[in-house]
């Protein structure tokens, strides 16, 4: 069983202004000058609040049920649904992860928020950024080291997107050890630190990495609907 740990610095993760002020809803022609200052601002304090992790651990064994449209890897059964079996269909092992932008900038974004919202609402959405760049970093890390043996992996999915439902976060919790990134999972599947993740990623000969297909996806308020051409894009010239 592969089991691989990352660290990753804040400016590792190449955020920038311009994907903050999309996930704020800012119009790239509108005038942007005031809030560009506060981006700037907490940019520079996310930098020095900033613990991004990220780890994955490998499965090889992993049966998919065509009829129940479920994942089984050792005792554990996943009822991933339709739209997430048929995008790992072809896997022949499996990657469970998480990642983690640590406690300190969603716990500052916390308390900002009591008492100067804007400030604390731009922070949180840095945090969610955080996490979903160290997840990218992450894997492009498996991505390279399975195409060292002539594998390919698909996209990351979650539970709580794609009609797989969140509650299957403890079944995928059951799979990794304690402390695993740093992340303990409550009661309810709510991961802590609040800007966290953990999903899998399907591995094969045959299986496929594709454009988000954010339509088929049944979260319509989805603020990242916005920066998945960008990520597209990032990845095939990453793999060019």
């Amino acid at each position: 069983m592969m089991h691989r740990k990352f660290q990753y610095s804040f400016s590792d993760l190449d955020i920038n202004a311009l994907q903050v002020e999309k996930l704020l809803g800012y119009d790239e022609n509108g005038d942007r000058s005031v809030i560009q200052f506060f981006i700037g601002e907490a940019l520079e304090e996310a930098a020095s609040l900033c613990m991004a992790k990220a780890e994955y651990r490998i499965y090889r064994e992993a049966i998919l049920q065509q009829d129940t449209r479920s994942l089984k890897t050792g005792d554990v059964v996943f009822n991933i649904n339709k739209i997430v079996f048929n995008q790992i269909k072809n896997l022949e092992s499996l990657a469970v992860f998480a990642c983690t932008a640590g406690e300190r900038l969603g716990e500052r974004s916390r308390d900002l928020l009591g008492t100067d919202p804007l400030r604390g609402y731009i922070l949180d959405v840095i945090g969610s950024l955080v996490v979903d760049a160290a997840a990218d970093l992450m894997q492009s890390e498996l991505e390279i080291s399975q195409k060292e043996s002539g594998l390919s992996i698909s996209n990351r999915y979650s539970p709580g997107y794609c009609g797989w439902d969140v509650s299957e976060q403890h079944k995928l919790f059951s799979l990794l050890p304690d402390n695993f990134c740093g992340i303990e999972l409550t009661g309810s599947a709510l991961m802590h630190p609040v800007k966290s993740a953990s999903g899998i990623i399907g591995i094969g000969h045959k299986i496929k990495y594709n454009n988000y297909t954010c339509s088929y996806c049944d979260m319509k308020d989805c603020s990242y609907r916005g920066l998945k051409d960008d990520k597209d894009a990032k990845h095939k010239g990453s793999m060019a």
